[in-house]
């Protein structure tokens, strides 16, 4: 029987999300990869409970996520109901809907039958009442925003969902978004960007900004950039990596000797620091205060336990931050 750890809450820093009561860990757990059939299911439930040791108490899924689509979550009801039932109330559980996930004309994008139909699937694969964050995981470009959204203030007014989220949203979406749940009653609490030392977009495309007047939390994903950000990749393409693999986030194109010279440079940084790479580059994406938290993955619960790490060392020196502006411009030339 797990029982969780006594102090973990002692080191891991909490940051409101918006204007929220809500608090999440600087660093919360995503489960898109590595919680499926194909991963022991022993090595599964040993990454959560060191998770949550170690004060991650977010835990951040999809309906699609896997794979197959809906695993991840059949993964963490089982872990829930093995582990994590006196501890319902001291987890943040967040899941979202919006990519393909089963056959037809319902089974994708932001109408109200897809979303509500979907956000009830995934309850029961979890085994739960209720979600903490339902998210529209990406805009539809032909189903009204206000139907969008007033499915999302439904999954909160039918109690499914505490608060709600958007994913993939550009800043004149997700103003437009937080307009309509504010007339309906359920303010918009957090947006999920892509966001990374490599992919400024959030704050070229001035998204950062808008969330910061709109006063609406922000969780990066895929902030150490597909891998690439690990170290994994300082000597090249290593057999059995995401980009030796054909797969369809991180192509082996992409790793050029160019690349891989910049990611040493950044590397160098990071040991001046005392940091691995990815740890620095969590680190940069926390920096300042003005992401709520950003989500990891783990294969390990040593890998994770590396990447917790990070929050040792949040501060930046003006030079530093200069050094890897030049670096990652270098980066975005080559």
């Amino acid at each position: 029987m797990y029982t969780a750890h006594t102090d973990r809450y002692a080191d891991m820093p909490y940051r409101r999300t918006g204007r929220s009561g809500l608090k999440l860990p600087a660093l919360s757990l995503g489960l898109w990869h590595n919680f499926g059939p194909d991963r022991p299911v022993e090595t599964q439930r040993a990454i959560l409970r060191r998770a949550f040791d170690l004060g991650v108490s977010h835990f951040d899924l999809a309906n699609n996520y896997g794979p197959p689509p809906g695993a991840a979550e059949s993964a963490l009801g089982e872990a829930l109901k093995a582990d994590f039932g006196p501890y319902r109330d001291e987890l943040v559980i967040s899941t979202k809907a919006g990519y393909l996930m089963w056959p037809g004309p319902y089974g994708e994008w932001g109408s109200r039958k897809y979303l509500l139909s979907s956000l009830d699937q995934s309850l029961g694969r979890m085994g739960l009442d209720y979600v903490d964050i339902f998210y529209s995981h990406r805009p539809d470009p032909e189903t009204p925003l206000e139907e969008t959204m007033g499915a999302l203030h439904s999954a909160v007014q039918q109690g499914k969902a505490l608060y709600v989220g958007v994913s993939n949203y550009s800043p004149e979406q997700t103003r437009e978004a937080a307009r309509i749940l504010g007339e309906l009653g359920t303010p918009l609490l957090i947006h999920q960007p892509r966001y990374s030392m490599l992919d400024r977009r959030p704050e070229e495309q001035g998204l950062l900004d808008t969330l910061d007047e709109l006063k609406v939390g922000s969780i990066a994903y895929s902030p150490l950039e597909q891998g690439l950000l690990t170290g994994r990749y300082l000597d090249g393409i290593p057999e059995g990596s995401r980009a030796a693999s054909d797969s369809p986030f991180l192509s082996a194109d992409t790793v050029t000797e160019d690349l891989v010279g910049n990611l040493r440079s950044l590397a160098d940084i990071a040991k001046s620091r005392g940091q691995s790479l990815a740890q620095m580059a969590l680190a940069w994406v926390l920096r300042g205060g003005r992401v709520t938290s950003a989500l990891i993955g783990a294969s390990s619960p040593q890998q994770l336990e590396d990447s917790v790490a990070a929050t040792g060392n949040l501060d930046f020196s003006e030079d530093e931050l200069s050094r890897i502006d030049e670096i990652v411009r270098q980066a975005s030339k080559a």
